[in-house]
């Protein structure tokens, strides 16, 4: 594959992680499941074909 073409679906793939992944945290919100005034993430990426990815990134979204 070459670079272009690997860029392009890395990015379609970023996109359709980051834009599901606020829709579900928005409904959380809104139906009243998130417990106290905040919320606690953690996004991990890995990958059955390269085992060494083992990507984490977490952050606490306040929501008052």
């Amino acid at each position: 594959m070459d670079e272009d073409r690997f860029n392009m679906a890395v990015r379609k793939f970023l996109k359709e992680v980051g834009v599901t992944s606020q829709r579900e945290i928005e409904r959380i919100v809104r139906d009243g499941t998130a417990q106290g005034g905040r919320v606690r993430l953690r996004m991990t990426l890995t990958s059955e074909d390269a085992p060494a990815l083992q990507h984490v990134v977490e952050t606490t979204i306040e929501l008052r």
